[in-house]
């Protein structure tokens, strides 16, 4: 039984090539940012910031999902069981919760990047102007720790393999 099992099995050999901590006070300085957004919004703009503030969330979320998914499914890749949308802390969002390649993840994460920002763009000129500052605020607050783990890992190889869980990012090579 157990050579039968051996046979029809696929192991892959993963090699740790950095494995980057994600530390508490990095997650609580990053839970500080929307209290610190919606209070200078509130200040600078007008109080009914904080009604714009509660919709944009959700709407970016809905925004950076309809984004992934499509990217992943135009790479034709098998994404449905490596994605699952979270909301664990730090990785809040449509996010691998396996190992995937590195460069899946820079490919996903540049579009939801660059089309997000353009959308926000034209929203710009038919939105009220808190709602539109409330969008960029969320859409990068969601992204800053994937771009925190593209800044740490600049410097690997892109075909590698790269896996987020909540104490860490850590990157592999085969």
């Amino acid at each position: 039984m157990a050579e039968e099992n051996n046979i029809n099995a696929t192991f892959y050999h993963y090699k740790l090539i950095r494995k980057i901590p994600v530390t508490r006070i990095l997650v609580r300085c990053y839970l500080i940012l929307p209290y610190i957004a919606i209070i200078a919004e509130m200040l600078l703009i007008s109080w009914t910031s904080l009604f714009y503030f509660a919709i944009a969330a959700p709407l970016v979320l809905w925004i950076h999902y309809v984004i992934s998914r499509s990217v992943l499914l135009l790479s034709g890749s098998s994404y449905r069981k490596r994605w699952k949308f979270s909301m664990q802390l730090p990785w809040i969002g449509y996010i691998t919760d396996q190992h995937i390649s590195f460069r899946l993840f820079r490919k996903v994460y540049t579009y939801i990047t660059a089309i997000g920002l353009v959308l926000f763009l034209i929203l710009l000129f038919m939105s009220p102007f808190a709602f539109v500052i409330s969008l960029f605020f969320w859409h990068f607050w969601f992204l800053l720790p994937r771009f925190y783990a593209y800044a740490r890992l600049s410097g690997v190889r892109k075909d590698g393999m790269i896996k987020f869980n909540n104490q860490d990012i850590s990157y592999y090579q085969q």
